[in-house]
């Protein structure tokens, strides 16, 4: 069990993931198998997969390599018909409070609800996940969620199941965000990030929209501590006229 303490806190986090872009080999068979990477040994193409295997084939199988570039899309949601409440939602104190409930980065937990549902409390995915941390309705009543649509509710959920999963991996994000989109099973399976395009680019996602709120307000606290020191040297240097007789 890890210490209570914020985890992810105002740390940059750092990602190791496959690159979005990959070769794909075409065989001759009809089968094709996008690798990262390959390696010609005597009459033998090893390609090394996403996975951290290989799979070895005849040289003279292949056809051809054709390049393959990935662009990940938006989130996909659905939207169910919006509440009166919804355009007075204070998502940055929902997740606020949650955050600190279950000690968790607060920006941690904006950057999931913006890339989850975008903000809003009703959308709704194709798979059927609710609300702004998407709970698919399995979770949501495992989690003693009666209704995934309301806001509170489903922040608090959704952080309390992603503490669970920080704690799960011992603080590793991107293993947390990982099982958060794929499942703990699929993280288990490939022994890390499955490797499934959407959830690769979901994390990527996250943690570059987190990265970039934390390098902000570093900026932010830098330039009020050096402006902070300027006007404490300013005074600490400034003369008093002597008092007349």
């Amino acid at each position: 069990m890890l210490p209570l303490k914020k985890l992810v806190a105002g740390a940059v986090l750092g990602i190791a993931l496959p690159a979005l872009a990959a070769d794909v080999a075409v065989l001759r068979n009809g089968f094709e198998v996008r690798h990262e990477r390959r390696e010609v040994a005597g009459d033998k193409t090893r390609l090394y997969v996403s996975t951290g295997g290989y799979v070895e084939v005849a040289s003279s199988e292949i056809a051809e390599i054709q390049r393959e570039e990935y662009i990940a899309p938006a989130p996909t949601v659905t939207l169910s018909p919006a509440s009166p409440a919804s355009a007075a939602l204070d998502v940055h104190q929902l997740a606020a409070t949650a955050a600190g409930k279950h000690q968790i980065d607060e920006e941690f937990i904006e950057a999931v609800i913006r890339a989850e549902s975008s903000g809003n409390p009703r959308a709704r995915s194709p798979k059927g996940a609710q609300g702004l941390m998407q709970l698919m309705p399995q979770t949501a009543s495992t989690l003693g969620v009666k209704d995934a649509y309301d806001p509170a509710a489903n922040v608090d959920a959704g952080t309390r199941h992603l503490r669970a999963l920080l704690e799960q991996y011992n603080g590793d994000a991107v293993k947390a965000l990982a099982a958060y989109n794929a499942g703990a099973q699929r993280v288990a399976q490939y022994h890390g990030v499955p490797p499934y395009r959407e959830t690769q680019a979901y994390i990527r996602r996250i943690i570059r929209d987190y990265n970039a709120k934390k390098l902000a307000q570093q900026k932010t606290a830098a330039k009020e501590k050096s402006l902070s020191r300027k006007a404490a040297k300013t005074v600490a240097t400034a003369t008093v006229p002597p008092s007349g007789d």
